[in-house]
């Protein structure tokens, strides 16, 4: 067992240099310097990943199955989505480090092991990332413990978009986590538990194919299972939900069940995922059989209020259908709920504030059509002769060109969610270009009849000057409110239903799993909800070595059931 690390000094204060990282905000996934970096990263992740694939140099690394079935019982936790700003991580990671949590009136310990589900760090991996985000955070949530509970994590997307290189220096190496301990030397394990259950995490690169060196790793592992056996999959994103519009997504899932559980007679009884960032429980038709996303650990919430009422795993439309007849799953809860969700993504009426990078783009973009658009014009009002159209469209290429940019990026701002209809995508796209452009253009009319209003005494330079800033800042955000009402629109019709609420940053309608495997083979899921983070904490330098550093400067944090206990028989009654 790997030593124990020194206790740390506690930190007098809240600042950087006491605490040893930096608190920060939530990501503005709407700010130009995220959306091109971001963009970026996925973008090269995409073209290279399956040229610098990390998972098959994973190989040579040991393989073993990591051991937590000794006992007759065990406690676990499950958390995904995590490192995102500070007050909605740390307050998570608080109720995570805890001995124990009063939650309604039950008392439920801190899990022997903390699985991570997936995108650990937002909004790009690299070792500050992590540092500042992520383990920063949590180190001071739990400074250290005797014993350590261990920590597993599963990549995600954001832990992808850097090739991996950090995600395995944090999580592969023993290093340790807080007062957890890490214990993977992979991506992806197996975690035998009592009672003949088992927790399997793969790791699915970007929506990418399971590895040859990856299965292999699984078969070997599942050559312990037992006819009867029970199984937690753990995925990186909840592929059963895409079915409806995307029929292949759950198809990788169908593979590997077929291939490493089935053979064997084990049965999957609870699948995992974060990604979408929120909580949606499915309950397979006439079983206990359940598939749950929780991905609300600390990033930004997502919607709820579009997620299908009924499933049919695998898609009788994709190929997997000839091997597995489709089975049918029904909504049972979602966090927030529907209605409250639906009056949330409202709320992205705020744009401008929430996101001021977006703002001043908008500013820039409308200032630089609007001036082209104005030259073009003035140039042709004022040339005259049979030249005129030749000399006018010269003059006017800038503003076209700008234009064809504006529709375009209109157009694929549309379809930066891939969940999106296709072809309802493309039209709303082109409609919310056509009307900035419309915006551009009905301000370069008031102009010129501003212009045409001006008092003798102003100089042309200085209503100029004027008319600019007024463009910047005014039709800036006349602009900003026009996006936010096509993303509320199309929001709707499934349209940018990811980045309507992505603009919002909303921290609060978080929550994570704990899981109670007990003695008599049935497995305990308690979902647990943070209605409100905390915004405000307060140093806590005379605490014990493993109180937290950090403590709420108000009330303390409540967390609540988001519905009554999940129970789950290892092995599925028999009809009668």
């Amino acid at each position: 067992m790997p030593a124990v690390p020194d206790e740390p000094r506690r930190p007098r204060d809240i600042t950087e240099q006491e605490l040893g990282f930096a608190q920060q905000q939530s990501v503005r996934w709407l700010s130009p310097g995220v959306l091109a970096g971001t963009g970026l990263k996925a973008l090269l992740a995409s073209i290279f990943g399956a040229y610098a694939d990390k998972r098959e140099l994973q190989a040579v690394l040991p393989s073993a199955v990591h051991d937590h079935g000794q006992g007759e019982e065990i406690w676990f936790d499950y958390v995904a989505d995590v490192g995102d700003g500070f007050d909605a991580t740390y307050s998570i990671a608080s109720l995570l480090a805890a001995p124990q949590l009063d939650v309604d009136g039950t008392q439920l310990p801190r899990g022997e092991v903390l699985v991570f589900g997936g995108d650990e760090v937002y909004p790009v991996g690299s070792a500050r990332g992590y540092e500042d985000r992520t383990k920063g955070p949590y180190r001071a949530a739990l400074p250290v413990a005797h014993p350590q509970p261990s920590l597993y994590a599963l990549p995600g997307n954001h832990d992808w978009y850097d090739g991996l290189t950090a995600f395995l220096r944090l999580y592969t190496q023993g290093r340790p986590f807080g007062g957890w301990r890490t214990e993977q030397k992979r991506s992806y394990f197996a975690i035998q538990l009592p009672n003949r259950w088992w927790l399997y995490a793969v790791d699915a690169q970007l929506s990418s194919y399971i590895d040859a060196p990856q299965l292999e790793y699984f078969r070997e592992a599942g050559k312990e299972l037992r006819p009867g056996d029970g199984v937690i999959l753990c995925w990186p994103t909840p592929a059963w939900v895409a079915t409806g519009r995307e029929p292949e997504a759950y198809d990788p899932i169908e593979f590997f069940v077929g291939e490493i559980f089935t053979p064997r007679g084990a049965q999957v009884r609870l699948m995992l995922s974060g990604d979408a960032h929120h909580y949606a429980r499915y309950a397979e038709d006439g079983t206990t059989a359940q598939r749950i996303t929780c991905g609300s650990g600390g990033a930004y919430l997502t919607a709820t209020h579009k997620l299908p009422d009924t499933l049919e795993v695998p898609s009788p439309r994709s190929r997997m259908q000839r091997r597995a007849d489709p089975r049918p799953y029904t909504l049972e809860t979602a966090y927030p709920d529907k209605k409250t969700s639906a009056g949330l993504a409202a709320g992205i009426m705020r744009l401008g504030f929430r996101n001021p990078g977006f703002w001043g783009l908008m500013g820039l973009v409308q200032s630089l059509f609007v001036v082209a658009l104005v030259f073009a014009l003035d140039y042709g009002r004022r040339i005259g002769g049979s030249l005129i159209a030749l000399e006018t469209l010269r003059a006017a290429f800038p503003s076209l060109l700008l234009g064809t940019v504006y529709l375009y990026s209109a157009y694929l701002f549309a379809r930066l969610d891939r969940g999106s209809p296709r072809k309802v995508g493309a039209v709303a796209g082109l409609l919310h270009g056509a009307a900035q452009l419309a915006l551009g253009v009905g301000w370069v009319e008031a102009i010129f009849a501003l212009h045409r209003l001006r008092p003798s005494w102003l100089p042309d330079a200085v209503l100029a000057l004027v008319i600019l800033a007024v463009t910047f800042v005014v039709v800036g955000f006349l602009s900003t409110l026009l996006t936010g009402l096509y993303l509320l629109i199309g929001s709707t019709l499934e349209v940018n239903l990811n980045e309507v609420m992505a603009g919002q940053s909303i921290e609060d309608y978080k929550g994570f799993l704990r899981l109670h495997l007990g003695s008599d083979g049935t497995l305990t899921v308690y979902p647990i909800k943070l209605p409100h983070v905390c915004r405000r904490w307060r140093a806590n330098p005379d605490g014990a070595p493993s109180d937290p550093w950090l403590v709420p400067a108000g009330a303390p944090l409540a967390p609540h059931l988001i519905e009554p206990p999940i129970r789950i028989p290892r092995e599925e009654a028999a009809s009668p």
